[in-house]
């Protein structure tokens, strides 16, 4: 699906489209792949999406890309994902500009996530950034507004609560939620299956050109990339009631089954993701937790499933 076989240069401003440059952070790993993708639109009022991790270099990268005679009037953040957010603060004290993003961290979870997360779960991603608060709230369906561009915001909670979507005309800036390289983690309580499911079939449901997406290339195939995140969310489903025909398991012994060839470093995460599978197979009633719901608890198929 990617448009780019090699990795664009870290902290090199580089034109995607009219008007737009994306800036890559210095921050590679198996999570964020190349990096993460800043993205600077406008020629003269511009919006930065995703000013990444606090980084002193990457902030000056981004400011440094700037055109001649333009200037930062809004910084949006997709998500509080501590590659995404943190350079925000440092970024609007340095330009004077506000920041977006539907909400502080724990915004935008279901109750059911809500609970997990009171029980004493947390960490299996990339790291939240739990001070997180934007000056001001782009709610789903919010729109910013230059006489250059325009963007609407689209709440796609699901790899993250808080996680919202930019339309740019029939192009999206897809934060976390669709990238070309890998699926999108999906890890409790952060991460909520039911909410990524439901938010794809949105995002399905509107004819889109373009995604440019938090890690990674363009994605060109946007339709493509969808029916293809949807197909393996429920292929993976079809695996963990098969495994669970055998008897009770838990994510992680589950994920060990199913991951086979996956590297030792990533199980942990693999079996976030088959954690975030159970609890919206126990919200179809498909499976049940053997005590309470907990991701240490074990999991077995429910009657008639």
């Amino acid at each position: 699906m990617a448009a780019e076989e090699n990795p664009p240069v870290p902290g090199l401003a580089e034109p995607l489209a009219p008007g737009l440059l994306r800036v890559l952070a210095p921050n590679p790993s198996p999570m964020t792949f190349w990096g993460t993708n800043s993205y600077l639109l406008g020629r003269r009022e511009i919006a930065v999406i995703d000013p990444g991790p606090d980084d002193p270099a990457h902030l000056e990268a981004l400011l440094r890309a700037l055109p001649a005679g333009a200037r930062i009037r809004h910084i949006i953040v997709t998500h509080a994902h501590r590659d995404h957010s943190p350079l925000a603060r440092p970024l609007a004290e340095a330009t004077g500009a506000p920041v977006h993003a539907f909400g502080p961290a724990t915004s935008g979870r279901s109750a059911v996530m809500a609970a997990l997360a009171d029980s004493g779960l947390s960490g299996g991603g990339e790291g939240v950034d739990r001070g997180f608060v934007p000056d001001e709230i782009l709610a789903d369906g919010a729109g910013l507004r230059t006489s250059e561009w325009e963007l609407t915001a689209l709440h796609t909670p699901g790899h993250m609560g808080n996680h919202i979507c930019l339309a740019w005309g029939d192009a999206l800036f897809s934060g976390d939620h669709v990238m070309g390289w890998a699926s999108s983690l999906v890890s409790p309580p952060d991460g909520d299956l039911t909410d990524f499911m439901a938010s794809c079939a949105r995002l399905a449901s509107r004819h889109w050109q373009r995604f440019y997406p938090g890690h990674g290339a363009p994605i060109a195939d946007p339709a493509g990339r969808l029916a293809w995140l949807i197909s393996h969310r429920h292929a993976r489903e079809a695996e963990i009631l098969a495994a669970l025909a055998d008897g009770a398991l838990t994510a992680t012994e589950l994920a060990a089954r199913i991951y086979r060839d996956t590297p030792a470093a990533l199980l942990p995460a693999a079996s976030r993701n088959v954690f975030a599978h159970l609890v919206d197979l126990t919200g179809k009633t498909r499976v049940a937790p053997v005590s309470e719901l907990g991701f240490d608890g074990g999991f077995t198929l429910s009657a008639g499933s």
